[in-house]
Formats: structure tokens, sequence, C-alpha cells
């Protein structure tokens, strides 16, 4: 008979984890229980990336079984689906901070303070742990610059990893360096500690030099355009993920397949070592008891911007580059071009195209 429900104590709290049994992963026999103790088994790591952050869920209550989707903004009709404001019910030492989205609305979001936090959402049914880079203290000022390694059709894990030694000799150059994860799929994230003093389009706008810079030193790998039909095989540097209210997965989340991979925070010389499926709920907590949370240093002091910005300003005055396409839900922006796919170019709708 199944249990109903059974209760663990996770650093001083009492977490209820209803229907404990439920299968969420039918392909490894991994369980709901077996979700919550792989979260209380790195509870230090995730918490590291998580504490102090708004924190959206990525809800999967039903399980990762064949034909789920998730929900997305155009269809809601599906299995799992992401959590932006607090749930209703939520203990009262689930702590919130408001956030603003692009459109001006607010939400109280989740913002994790304990491992208990985490272990609750997990009961809930969240894999995935999407926390702004910005602290409650300031969420308009980002505090870490997060690049975003897209391998295109016809690469993979391997090519992002070829790209990232570039990426941090270009970052050592301009004073400041970064911590890699798989991200629990085919990419690989760099996270960049950064100052508090920017605003998010000012980071976007620095990011967006990085990588313009990266893709004048390796243009058979490396692309910075926003338009699929145009990056060809290389790795795609997602500058739009450091737009406000645009996420990726923590490190130690769960991914949403059959495997039950994790996003893996790494040290640089294990990029070449590696593949994404190495890293699961069985794998990362042994890796974690042995050697502990490779970022625990991330949350220290930041770089200054500095360096980047004039990279913007060079780009702007040497090269004519400007902004880059926002996501289509965002407003329009100062200096931004026209929305329009290099497909659909043509004198009638690209001087004049709405966003």
């Amino acid at each position: 008979m199944a249990t109903p429900y059974e209760e663990i104590e996770v650093q001083g709290r009492t977490v209820r984890i209803s229907n404990p049994d439920k299968v969420y992963f039918p392909e490894r026999g991994f369980t709901k229980r077996d979700v919550v103790n792989y979260f209380v088994s790195v509870g230090d790591g995730i918490l590291g990336a998580l504490k102090h952050r708004p924190t959206t869920l990525e809800r999967w209550p039903g399980g990762v079984f064949e034909g789920a989707k998730l929900s997305t903004r155009g269809d809601n009709r599906g299995d799992a689906f992401y959590q932006k404001r607090v749930p209703k019910g939520a203990p009262d030492w689930v702590e919130t901070v408001q956030i603003a989205f692009p459109s001006g609305r607010t939400a109280d979001e989740v913002c994790p303070t304990e491992t208990a936090v985490v272990a609750w959402a997990a009961n809930l049914g969240t894999l995935t742990f999407h926390c702004w880079p910005v602290s409650r203290t300031d969420v308009d000022r980002p505090d870490q610059l997060r690049i975003d390694l897209d391998p295109q059709p016809g690469t993979d894990f391997k090519d992002a990893v070829k790209v990232a030694p570039h990426l941090r000799a270009l970052l050592q150059e301009l004073g400041m360096d970064g911590f890699p994860k798989t991200s629990g799929g085919r990419g690989l994230h760099v996270y960049v500690p950064i100052e508090p003093r920017w605003t998010f389009v000012e980071a976007r706008r620095a990011l967006i030099a990085l990588g313009r810079e990266l893709e004048r030193r390796l243009p058979d790998q490396v692309t910075m355009s926003w338009w699929k039909e145009e990056r060809g095989e290389r790795i795609f540097i997602d500058f739009n993920q450091m737009c406000r209210d645009r996420t990726i997965a923590s490190a130690y989340s769960i991914r949403a397949n059959p495997r039950a991979t994790t996003s893996a925070p790494l040290r640089w010389d294990e990029l070449e070592d590696v593949v994404p499926h190495d890293f699961d709920v069985v794998t990362l907590p042994k890796r974690f008891a042995e050697i502990g949370d490779p970022h625990a240093d991330v949350v220290r002091e930041g770089y200054s911007l500095e360096p980047l910005i004039e990279m913007v300003e060079r780009d702007e005055r040497d090269h004519g580059l400007g902004e880059m396409p926002y996501p289509p839900d965002y407003p329009k922006m100062p200096g931004e071009p026209p929305r329009v796919q290099p497909s659909k170019k043509n004198p009638l709708n690209w001087e004049d195209s709405p966003s």
C-alpha cells in the first residue's frame, strides 16, 4: 500500500512529503521521495545558488512521463508549468521578494533562505529552480553575468567545451573569471560575479560585447545571430538570457528528461573529461559528498563591468554595432533594431517593422 505522506526534518524544519512513492522518473524508477532526498543531500550547494534570489519554480507534479510537456505562453495545456508567484498555502518560513516583469506587473516570488524551502518546493513537483541573477537587496541590478553557450543543430556539448577556454581567456584579459557548469542538457553555462552597480540593460549590452568579441576570435565556432536561420553549426551566445525575467536552470537543478540529469558545477580543468550524462540524481550527491561545491566562491565580491562597458562603446564607435533584438514579448527598447527575421527583410517591413 502506498504511503500517503511522510515527514522529514530539514535543519530544524518539518517538511511534509505527500505521496512519496509516486514515480517521477519511470525510466530510472525515481520517486518523489528520491527527488526530495536528492535536494536535501546537495542542500548546501543548491542553497548557495539560490539563497536570497527571486526564484521561479518549474513544477512537474505528475512526474516526467512519456508525452509530458511544459506549458508555454502560447499553450497553457501542458502537464508542467512555471510558478512565478509564491504558491498559496506556503509555510510562513518560505520568504518572498517582489520582482517586476518587463510588462511592469509585479509578483511576490519565492526567495529561498534555507534548504527546507528547496525540499518544500520539491514536494510540489519542482525539479528545476530558475533564480534571477540578482539579490533580494536590489532586484533591479544583477550581481551575476550569465553566459549561456548554447549548441545549435550539428553541434553538441563537446563543441561548447571547445569554446570555453577561449571564453575564459577573454574574461581573464578583462580582469574577470567565471564558474562553469553543465546545463543538465547539451549546453554549458558560465557565471561571472559582478558588482551590482549596473542595470539589466547595461549587463545585457556588456554580454553582447563579450559575445561579439568571442565571435570575432572564433567566427567558425561562435555566433551571436539572434535568428536561428543565420547561426549555422556554431555555439550561440544567448545574450537575451540577461534580460529581466530571463533565467537559466540553477546549479544542482534536475532537468525534466528520462535520465533525471542535473546541472553540475564544474572546475575548469574538468571540462574536457565530462559529459552531461555523468551527473544525475544518483551521481551528483556522491560527487558533492566527496569534493563539496566547486562554485562555493561564486558569492565572493564581484568584478567590475567597466572593461565590458568600454567594449560596448568601442563596438558602437569603431564597428557601428549597437543593440540586438529583444525577445518578442518585451516592450520596444531604445535603439533596438526591428524584430523581423532575415528572410522577411524587405523595404516594406524592415524600416518600420513593429516590435
